[in-house]
C-alpha cells in the first residue's frame, strides 16, 4: 500500500518537460559568461485557478537563490531567463503553485462586471491579503493594511469594488507571491566555462617542422618565432601534435612504411621511449623550460597552447615495463598492439580499460593532466576519446575542473552520433563534428539545424575543421583554390569554434595518398620544411575573416543562426544577430566552378526593419556596400574572385 504520509497531497501544479534539462539532471549544460539562459516548461494544474511560477538561480558560490517570474507563453507552457554572470557551476529550477489571490482577483472581476454583489467575495479578498502583508515594504504594506479594511467595511463598498480591480492590486499579487503548497522541481546544474570555450580559432601545427632552415628538426624556440605570422593571421590557440620522445620498436616510415629507414622521426603518437613518457619531452624540440617559455610566448601573442593527449603508448614507453597490468596481454604473455584488421599497429599500444587496475590508471592519468597544467597548459585536444571509457572521462575532467576549472576540453571523435554526444554530456568544452563532410546545401542546413535546434544546442560545442593532420577531404583534394576559400569560409562563420591544419591548409597542400582521405608524404610521418613567409589569397582572406570574428559578436555564436531562403542549391545564405544590434550576413558559392547569381529573402522580422526601409550590406572582407531593401535582394558571387559575401547589415 502506498502511505500517504508520503504523498504531497495538497501541491496540485505539475512541472514537466523542462528545457534546458538533460536526461532528468544527470548531465549538466553548458555556457560561458554573460550568456541568457532560456528555461521553459509545461506548467498546469486542475480545475481552473491561476498558478504561478517563478525561476530560481543561484551561482555555485552563492548562499541565496535569485528569482525571476515566469510568464506564460501558451497551451501551459512558461518560460523564463536569466544571465550567467560568472563562471563555475550554476544551480537553477522551478517552483509552482496555485496563485490563489491571482484566482480571486480574476473571478471578483467578472462578477462585478456582471454586476454582481461581492460583499462576500471582498471578505475572501481581506484573508487573502494578510498573508501576504508581511512580505510587503513599508510603503506597500501600509496600502495593503488600508485595503484590508476598506474590503471589509461594508460602508466602503463602492472603494473596495474600485480597488479590487484596480492595477495596483495585480501589482501586489505579482511582487508578493503567497507560496502555499508549492511544487519544487528538482535542481539542475549548469557549467560556465571561460569565454574561450565558446569562441576559438585554432591553428594546429607539427613543432618538429617549425624550422626555418631545410634538413634541420624544428623547435620550440622555432615555433615561438612563428607567433607573430600565426597572430597576424587572427588564431588564438596553437594546437600542437604530441611534444613526447617517440619510441624506436616497429617505428612507422614515410607514408606509413612499416620499415622506417634510418633517420626518420617516426610518428608522433608513437609516444614514449627510455627518455621517458607522457611527462617528458622530445629532446629534439627542446627542455621543459623551452616549452614552458613557448607557453608564455603564446599569451604575450593573445594565444595559448593546446595540448595533445593521446592516451597510447609505443612498446618503449615506461608503463609498457612498469605497468604491464594495464594493457591487454596475448598468450604467449606480450602486450596486445594495437589492430584494426587487416591493419596491424605494431608502434602502438592501446591502454586496457577494463583492466582490475583501473583505479591506478586513472590516477596516473590525472597525473599528467596535472603535470601539464603546472607547465601552463589549460587547452588540451584529446585524440580519439571514443576508443576510452565513458566513466573515466567523466571522472578525469571533473577532477581536473575541481583544481583547473579554466581548463578547455576538445574531442576528437569522428565516430558514430550517439557516441559523440555522450562524451559532450560527460563534460568535454568542444566538439569535432562532421562539417569536414558536409558538403551540399541541404546537408549543411540539416546539421547545423541539428546542432542549433535540438537539445545538443545546450551540451554540444561544435569545432568546424575543414582538415586535420589525418584528414584531407575529397573536396579539397584537386587544390580547387575556390573550394579552399569555400570550405574555410562556412567553418569560420558557420561555427563560432573552428581551426585548420597549417600550413597545409592555407598552403592548399591537396595530394592524397591513393585511395584514401590522407595526405600524401604525410607530415605525421616525415619532418616539412615550410617556406613561412608565403602569402597567398587564402592567408588574406584567413586574417580578414579573423578580424571580422573579433569584431562582430554575432559571429561569435553558434546558435543564434537562421538560414534564408534563395532559390539555387548551390547557393545558402545565413544570417547571425546579436543582442546588441550586431547583423550578419552570409552568403556562399558553394559550386566553386561558376558564377552564381540570384534572389536572397531578408527575414526583415530579424533584422529589425520593414519592407520600405532601406539598409546597407557592407561587405567586410572587399570593403563594398550596397542598399538594400525589403525582403529579396540581388546577389551574385564569382568562385573566381570570391565565393561568398561576410556582409555586415547597418542602418543608414
Amino acid at each position: 500500500m502506498i502511505n500517504l504520509a508520503d504523498i504531497q497531497g495538497r501541491n496540485r501544479v505539475i512541472v514537466e518537460s523542462v528545457t534546458p534539462e538533460l536526461e532528468g539532471g544527470r548531465f549538466f549544460i553548458k555556457s560561458v559568461p554573460q550568456e541568457i539562459i532560456k528555461v521553459e516548461a509545461d506548467i498546469y494544474c486542475d480545475g481552473h485557478d491561476k498558478i504561478a511560477a517563478r525561476l530560481l538561480y543561484k551561482h555555485g558560490l552563492d548562499d541565496k537563490w535569485s528569482e525571476v517570474p515566469m510568464r506564460f507563453i501558451t497551451n501551459d507552457r512558461w518560460g523564463g531567463s536569466f544571465v550567467v554572470e560568472k563562471e563555475g557551476f550554476y544551480s537553477y529550477t522551478i517552483e509552482a503553485w496555485v496563485d490563489n489571490l491571482a484566482s480571486w482577483e480574476h473571478e471578483i472581476k467578472l462578477k462585478i462586471r456582471d454586476a454582481q454583489h461581492v460583499n462576500s467575495e471582498l471578505l475572501g479578498g481581506a484573508t487573502l491579503l494578510e498573508k501576504i502583508v508581511e512580505q510587503a515594504s513599508d510603503e506597500d504594506k501600509a496600502a495593503i493594511l488600508d485595503t484590508i479594511k476598506i474590503f471589509r467595511n461594508e460602508q466602503q463598498y463602492d472603494e473596495a469594488v474600485l480597488w479590487a480591480i484596480s492595477e495596483t492590486l495585480v501589482g501586489w499579487i505579482a511582487k508578493y507571491p503567497d507560496r502555499e503548497n508549492v511544487t519544487h522541481y528538482h535542481e539542475l546544474k549548469i557549467w560556465v566555462d571561460r569565454p574561450k570555450a565558446g569562441f576559438s580559432s585554432w591553428y594546429s601545427l607539427f613543432p618538429r617542422s617549425a624550422a626555418k632552415e631545410p634538413g634541420k628538426h624544428g623547435t620550440f624556440h622555432d615555433v615561438i618565432g612563428l607567433l607573430p605570422r600565426i597572430q597576424r593571421m587572427g588564431f588564438d590557440v596553437l594546437y600542437l601534435t604530441p611534444i613526447h620522445p617517440i619510441g624506436h620498436q616497429f617505428r612507422k616510415g614515410k607514408n606509413n612504411n612499416v620499415v622506417c629507414q634510418p633517420g626518420e622521426p617516426g610518428v608522433p603518437y608513437g609516444i614514449g621511449s627510455e627518455l621517458g613518457g607522457h611527462d617528458a619531452i622530445h629532446p629534439e624540440l627542446g627542455t621543459l623550460e623551452d616549452f614552458k617559455a613557448l607557453v608564455k610566448a603564446c599569451k604575450a601573442h593573445d594565444m595559448e597552447i593546446a595540448m595533445d593527449l593521446a592516451i597510447q603508448c609505443s612498446p618503449d614507453h615506461p608503463w609498457a615495463k612498469n605497468h604491464p597490468e594495464w594493457f591487454k596481454i596475448r598468450p604467449d604473455g606480450t602486450i596486445q598492439y594495437a589492430e584494426n584488421p587487416p591493419k596491424k599497429y605494431q608502434d602502438i599500444y592501446p591502454i586496457n580499460f577494463e583492466t582490475e587496475a583501473w583505479p591506478s590508471l586513472w590516477e596516473e592519468l590525472r597525473r599528467i593532466i596535472f603535470v601539464w597544467a603546472e607547465w601552463g597548459v589549460r587547452i588540451i585536444r584529446v585524440d580519439n576519446p571514443h576508443t576510452k571509457a565513458f566513466a573515466f572521462w567523466e571522472w578525469i575532467i571533473a577532477e581536473t575542473k575541481q583544481k583547473y576549472p579554466d581548463m578547455l576540453f576538445l574531442a576528437e571523435a569522428f565516430t558514430r552520433p550517439k557516441v559523440m554526444q555522450q562524451l559532450a554530456k560527460g563534460g568535454y568544452s568542444q566538439s569535432y563534428t562532421y562539417y569536414t563532410w558536409r558538403n551540399t546545401k541541404q546537408e549543411l542546413i540539416e546539421y547545423m539545424t541539428e546542432l542549433t535546434q535540438t537539445d545538443l544546442q545546450y551540451y554540444f560545442r561544435p569545432n568546424f575543421w575543414p582538415n586535420t593532420h589525418d584528414i584531407n577531404p575529397p573536396l579539397l583534394q584537386e587544390g580547387h583554390e575556390p573550394n579552399f576559400l569555400i570550405r574555410y569560409f562556412m567553418a569560420a562563420t558557420l561555427s563560432s569554434n573552428y581551426g585548420i591544419f597549417g600550413p597545409t591548409f592555407e598552403y592548399m597542400v591537396h595530394e592524397a595518398f591513393p585511395g584514401k582521405e590522407e595526405y600524401w608524404n604525410s607530415e605525421k610521418y616525415e619532418i616539412k620544411h615550410w617556406d613561412w613567409e608565403l602569402t597567398n589569397k587564402l592567408t588574406y582572406v584567413i586574417t580578414l575573416v579573423n578580424r571580422a570574428r573579433k569584431e562582430n559578436p554575432a559571429l561569435q555564436y553558434t546558435n543564434n543562426i537562421t538560414f534564408c531562403d534563395i532559390n539555387d542549391d548551390q547557393l545558402l545564405a545565413y544570417l547571425k544577430t546579436h543582442s546588441d544590434g550586431n547583423r550578419i550576413l552570409c552568403v556562399v558559392n558553394l559550386d566553386g566552378y561558376n558564377r552564381r547569381a540570384n534572389m536572397v529573402k531578408i527575414p526583415l522580422q530579424k533584422i529589425g526593419k520593414a519592407g520600405w526601409e532601406d539598409f546597407i550590406v557592407h561587405d567586410l572582407i572587399t570593403g563594398s556596400k550596397y542598399v538594400w531593401k525589403g525582403e529579396y535582394n540581388y546577389i551574385e558571387l564569382d568562385p573566381y574572385f570570391l565565393p561568398f559575401h561576410l556582409f555586415r547589415i547597418e542602418d543608414i
